[in-house]
């Protein structure tokens, strides 16, 4: 499998630090907010990283933080009358609702930032104690240009760094790029007790803390929004590399920003999309459909008209898949098609070859397509046997399975009654009684239930 590093800016062979375990990270939400259709996409295209890794043969350990501590969760805790454990725990609560929606499987850990604060100072005592990190008055700053490779996964040259960088009014920092690690407690503001007083952390070194303590110094895939690459992420590999002495992260990945109706998400603008209020129209599945269809390094346009496609794309699929169900139970020939099988195997090595060039999903989800159109052409409408359905059912199934769709499948088996009323349209069609069966289609229509006449007998689909 090849990535492409953000650091690097090129792809490289993926190779792990340790042969038996894959150690990927990815930035989570801080939880003030319902996420929106931008924080859905790290974490639908990461996931899908993750499956596709696991189909793969790997182990993957996968850690995704939240941060529960912030200035934003604050703000809203003072504005909703309540304390900011309780803001967090409410939207943490509907992040899940979310995420399981759109078939995220969970983390193998989803740590806390305050779950932390010990292994947080920790780490700011070290770079103290190396000369990386000074306090003033309660604060304790990380001293930037002491560190000489700032800038490389942005790739910006420090002195433009510096024309852009500012001192805020009440820090007292050495240099404007120097940035907090700790910050002391203001007056009605949460706090935890450390060697320069009652404070709380920075954000940047929280996922510095959280990656150290449970996958270790030096990870594999550290990923997540373009967004971060500067300066948390850039930020994230100074602290952590001054303090363990090593590589932070091998691999860098980041995927690209979404616009609305061709212009950037933005909340000044008013077109802030939430992951909820869209899944109230269309459902989760559709979103995720979305977020997966084009290369997760392309910047993605959402608007009503693209959503409407990802919808049939879906329900296209769907119907292969049942018709597949039906084909499988009806099946009468003996005798596999051995080029038939060899076509339908050749789609899933189609799907790895595009997944394992830098987990191009576009190019995957065609050859899911090319898998749909041999179905419908070399299968539902022949007589083959058994094995080549259920053949086609497996790699069908694997591939959806790895972009994390069709998880919303419906039980096939229909009620006593409506079994009845394709048994009965079939004798009256047998009958020549085309006006009995006529009248039954219509009634099972009327009741959401399409009928499709094929050579190896009836097909039905749920509207």
């Amino acid at each position: 499998m090849r990535i492409f590093n953000t650091m690097t800016r090129r792809k490289e062979e993926f190779i792990p630090v340790d042969k038996n375990e894959v150690k990927i990270y990815a930035c989570g939400p801080t939880v003030y907010n319902f996420i929106h259709i931008g924080n859905a996409r790290p974490l639908c295209v990461f996931d899908v990283l993750r499956r596709y890794m696991e189909y793969r043969g790997m182990n993957v350990k996968f850690v995704q933080n939240f941060t529960d501590v912030d200035d934003k969760i604050i703000k809203r805790a003072n504005e909703e009358g309540i304390t900011f454990e309780e803001v967090s725990k409410k939207y943490i609560k509907e992040f899940w609702t979310d995420a399981h929606g759109l078939n995220f499987k969970d983390a193998t850990v989803h740590p806390l930032a305050t779950e932390n604060i010990d292994e947080i100072i920790n780490i700011i005592k070290t770079l103290e104690e190396k000369g990386y990190a000074y306090a003033v008055d309660g604060d304790v700053y990380f001293r930037t240009l002491k560190f000489k490779d700032y800038g490389k996964l942005s790739h910006q040259p420090i002195e433009d760094l510096q024309s852009g960088a500012r001192i805020a009014v009440g820090e007292k920092k050495e240099d404007p790029l120097d940035f907090a690690l700790w910050k002391s407690a203001k007056e009605g503001e949460p706090y935890w007790e450390s060697p320069w007083g009652k404070g709380r952390p920075g954000w940047h070194i929280e996922c510095s803390a959280m990656n150290r303590r449970y996958l270790g110094k030096t990870i594999d895939i550290h990923c997540g929004g373009q967004d971060l690459i500067f300066p948390h992420h850039e930020n994230e590999i100074a602290q952590s590399e001054c303090a363990n002495g090593c590589t932070f992260a091998k691999y860098w990945m980041h995927n690209g920003y979404i616009n609305v109706d061709n212009v950037k998400m933005s909340k000044s603008l008013g077109n802030f999309k939430t992951v909820r209020e869209i899944a109230d129209v269309y459902g989760y599945e559709v979103i995720r459909y979305f977020l997966i269809s084009s290369h997760y390094r392309s910047p993605i346009n959402y608007n009503l008209e693209i959503i409407e496609q990802c919808r049939s794309a879906l329900e296209r699929l769907y119907t292969c898949r049942e018709s597949l169900d039906f084909a499988i139970k009806n099946a009468k020939a003996f005798d596999d098609d051995n080029n038939l099988i060899a076509l339908l195997n050749s789609r899933r090595e189609q799907f790895i070859s595009a997944m394992d060039d830098d987990l191009n999903t576009a190019d995957g989800i065609s050859a899911v397509f090319e898998l749909v159109k041999d179905i419908n052409t070399k299968i539902l409408d022949k007589n083959v046997s058994k094995n080549v359905c259920r053949t086609a059912a497996k790699i069908f199934d694997e591939l959806c399975g790895v972009l994390g769709i069709l998880y919303n499948r419906k039980s096939n088996d229909l009620d006593a009654e409506i079994e009845e009323l394709i048994v009965k349209r079939q004798e009256a069609r047998a009958n020549k009684d085309w006006a009995t069966a006529d009248k039954i289609r219509d009634e099972l229509k009327n009741r959401g239930i399409i009928l499709k006449d094929t050579p190896q007998g009836v097909t039905w689909t749920k509207e």
